[in-house]
């Protein structure tokens, strides 16, 4: 199994960069996107169909153009779960996730703290997060949660690690990442490569992406019970559709 994560940064610009071109030529088996900033009646859903994924979820924020998720899938799941339930949570469509037989997966997009409202926000969503899942592994234990966390985990994940006061590589998210793995996952991409720095963000400002000054803020953890079903991790920041860049995990399951 393929899974492909990718904050889009806007669903309808990525479209226009060649988003379904590349999408075909990558063949996911599932795609979690992040940051769709659109409403699923905004889209033109054939285009996605005749691209080989007819089922497709959308997730999506009270506020339009703003957050929200997509799964795109090539098989049909058997269950599909919108949001958490918790309303903190789900009013910004920052969750979803698709079960299978042998996984499900969750498109998951951590709010940043861009401000320090956003940073409280984004702080009480770590806390949520966490004890939900905690619950829902007790009852899907092989979960796969793909998406933009806004969290650099090391040093080796930034490539400026004396930004400690910026939010993305504060002590704090950071020692939320580190406890969030402890709880039951594998940082699938930095199991399989533990010296690379490589990046999956790269701000618009200062040709950051060109000089390659870029944060690893984009995740597929994996349940620690299949950490020997990881067969490849690795990132595609050759896909240029938004600020971010895919990552992708393959599980043999």
């Amino acid at each position: 199994m393929k899974i492909i994560s990718y904050n889009v940064n806007g669903i309808r610009a990525a479209l226009k960069k060649g988003f379904l071109d590349w999408l075909q030529v990558a063949k996911p088996d599932i795609i979690c996107i992040q940051e769709t900033k659109a409403h699923k009646e905004q889209l033109d859903l054939s285009e996605f169909e005749n691209a080989g994924y007819p089922y497709h979820y959308w997730f999506s924020a009270q506020k339009k153009g703003y957050s929200s998720v997509a799964v795109l899938c090539r098989e049909k799941p058997n269950h599909i779960e919108y949001g958490t339930g918790i309303e903190t949570m789900d009013f910004e469509g920052r969750n979803l996730r698709v079960d299978f037989d042998a996984v499900s997966v969750m498109s998951m997009y951590l709010p940043s703290g861009t401000n320090l409202d956003r940073l409280n926000f984004k702080l009480n969503y770590m806390d949520e997060i966490q004890k939900y899942i905690n619950t829902l592994k007790e009852e899907i234990p092989n979960l796969v949660v793909c998406g933009d966390y806004n969290i650099c985990h090391e040093e080796i994940d930034i490539h400026n690690p004396k930004m400690k006061g910026v939010s993305g590589f504060l002590p704090e998210e950071r020692t939320w990442m580190g406890d969030f793995i402890k709880s039951g996952f594998v940082d699938s991409f930095r199991y399989l490569n533990p010296d690379e720095q490589a990046y999956s963000w790269w701000s618009y400002r200062a040709n950051a992406r060109a000089n390659n000054k870029g944060w690893r803020l984009d995740y597929a953890m994996v349940s620690a019970g299949l950490k020997e079903h990881i067969s490849r991790a690795y990132i595609l920041p050759e896909a240029k559709h938004s600020d971010h860049c895919p990552i992708v995990v393959e599980l043999n399951l």
